[in-house]
């Protein structure tokens, strides 16, 4: 399948605080996406140093990725407000182009 059969969106990746992300996942209900997908007990090394996922009982320290994807005419609003959470909290954005076989998923 070639990209011209596909509809290009913007994909919205955000490493959070399991603690955080909770506001996470609501920011992206409230710009009307349509739905998301939430990894919890991530790992990984990055500027605040390593990640171990979650030990147990311990879910302050642990890290969530939440993905969503939305049409672009919809993404800067949903990027002010990650961003403007972001500014509060620890926390990675990555925004990107992709391209999706059903746009009317994310509609």
């Amino acid at each position: 399948m070639s990209r011209e059969a596909l509809t290009r969106m913007t994909k919205i990746e955000v490493v959070a605080r399991t603690v955080d992300s909770d506001a996470v996942r609501r920011q992206i209900v409230a710009s009307g996406a349509s739905g998301y997908t939430s990894l919890p007990a991530v790992t990984g090394l990055g500027h605040h140093g390593a990640h171990e996922g979650r030990a147990l009982f311990n879910d302050r320290d642990a890290l969530t990725l939440t993905i969503t994807v939305v049409p672009d005419d919809r993404a800067d609003d949903l990027i002010e407000g990650l961003r403007s959470l972001l500014e509060r909290s620890t926390g990675v954005m990555f925004v990107s182009d992709t391209y999706v076989s059903r746009p009317h998923y994310f509609s």
